[in-house]
């Protein structure tokens, strides 16, 4: 099942995310940093054990950023992944964001969810506020890919 996180499931966030980031897949989350953006994430339950993890974090007047996408390996190739998304980009649409991106290594599986590459630096400064303290900075790695919303 996807619901929204609640404040008992940080610490399971946390490893879920930070395993990936230690394979160097994605951004290491401090707890923190979790806990200022707990509203942010969705999570994917069953049995008691979060075996996925997506947020939804606004940046702009209209657009919104995916982030911390992580399904457990034993759990990948069910939709779980695909599910957090759709539930980000619903959420996307009752707020009224017309615009939803993620910064990723793997911009392929964002495509299979109807984003598109995007040059980062089309995508407003204010979102690099965040970039400052992370590890690669300047040098950032990541991929941009951009979805529009239909707001209505």
């Amino acid at each position: 099942m996807i619901r929204k996180a609640f404040i008992t499931d940080v610490t399971e966030i946390q490893s879920l995310v930070n395993y990936y980031a230690d394979k160097g897949e994605m951004l290491p989350r401090a707890l923190h940093d979790l806990y200022d953006n707990l509203r942010d994430f969705f999570v994917y339950e069953e049995n008691g054990k979060i075996n996925g993890v997506c947020a939804l974090h606004i940046t702009w007047e209209d657009l919104a950023e995916i982030r911390s996408l992580a399904v457990e390996e034993k759990s990948m190739g069910r939709g779980i992944g695909k599910r957090l998304i759709e539930a980000c980009l619903q959420e996307a649409r009752d707020l009224k964001i017309g615009r939803v991106f993620a910064l990723t290594y793997i911009p392929i599986y964002f495509e299979r969810h109807g984003f598109r590459q995007i040059d980062k630096a089309t995508l407003p400064h204010k979102i690099w506020s965040d970039c400052l303290n992370c590890v690669k900075f300047p040098n950032c790695d990541e991929q941009a890919v951009v979805i529009e919303i239909d707001k209505s």
